[in-house]
């Protein structure tokens, strides 16, 4: 039997899946930048028309930019729970720029691969990585033992499940920002939790989280409005409301901001997939807020 013969068609299969994949991503951005064209996203305090994508699920990682773009920066620290193997979540893009933080993660598997994959990162300080099952009832522990409990810039909830309970717990920490995933199932005006549980794993359904609608609510509560939800229905973004002034489009209502699930705008990262590598030979370090080039110095 001739090898070259069976591994012909094999070689035929995954290049149509690349060029299918190709396809699909060119339709797909056609019909953002369609969208992205019309009605809300045309003011230019929309927040939308801003993202993109370097580490984050989806173009969380340019809203976010152009958040701090317009309130400022204070210590450049963040929380964020739920970050997987810290190749791609909310934040992973921050640490490029001097920002500091803390990552929760319940996978001890992820944790494993981060610290492997993180060593200079996480020995300098600049990123503490700690393994747990996030609960309402640990998470104001968890912050406690391993921040100063000062106020920081961003907090980032994706646990997929008891979001809103555990957001709900925190005492011990105030966030200028946050950033929550919410279910996007259930558009406006539904409101919709989940019931707490403690053991909740999810299950892929749309058993999960809480809507727009309710989180509205429940921030409202603790003094935040919402400025915008990423294109593809994921998460919703909270700012301060001290911070807000003529900064973001009005209302800030669920009505005004609420994206539908559209999967097809999980966009694929910026360039060749993503490594721990690069952020622990990045040669240009962050000092008193401007870039240190190394490689000047011979270092």
């Amino acid at each position: 039997m001739n090898l070259k013969k069976l591994l012909l068609p094999l070689r035929l299969v995954r290049e149509l899946h690349r060029y299918v994949k190709r396809l699909e991503n060119h339709f797909a951005g056609l019909r953002r930048d369609t969208l992205l064209a019309e009605g809300k996203y045309q003011d230019p305090l929309s927040l939308p028309a801003y993202g993109y994508r370097i580490y984050s699920q989806n173009e969380e990682d340019g809203m976010i930019q152009e958040i701090f773009k317009r309130i400022g920066v204070t210590n450049k620290q963040f929380i964020e729970f739920g970050v997987g193997d810290g190749l791609e979540n909310n934040t992973l893009a921050l640490l490029f720029q001097g920002w500091s933080g803390l990552w929760i993660e319940g996978n001890s598997d992820y944790v494993k691969k981060i610290c492997q994959g993180l060593p200079q990162t996480i020995s300098s300080g600049q990123l503490k990585v700690v393994n747990s099952f996030i609960t309402r009832d640990n998470i104001n522990e968890l912050i406690t033992s391993n921040t100063d409990g000062s106020e920081i810039d961003l907090l980032s909830v994706d646990i997929d499940g008891n979001d809103a309970h555990v957001l709900s717990a925190i005492q011990n920490t105030t966030s200028r920002v946050i950033i929550i995933e919410y279910n996007s199932k259930f558009p406006p005006p539904i409101s919709y939790c989940m019931k707490y549980d403690v053991n909740h794993v999810w299950k892929l359904d749309d058993s999960y989280g809480a809507s727009l609608s309710y989180l509205v609510e429940l921030l409202a509560e603790r003094g935040y409005s919402l400025v915008g939800c990423s294109l593809a229905g994921v998460n919703a973004f909270f700012v301060r409301n001290d911070l807000v002034g003529d900064k973001f489009q009005a209302p800030f209502t669920a009505e005004q901001h609420y994206e539908p699930a559209r999967s097809e705008f999980s966009q694929p990262a910026n360039g060749h997939p993503a490594s721990y590598a690069a952020l622990e030979n990045n040669d240009i370090r962050m000092k008193d807020g401007r870039p240190s080039f190394n490689y000047y110095k011979g270092k």
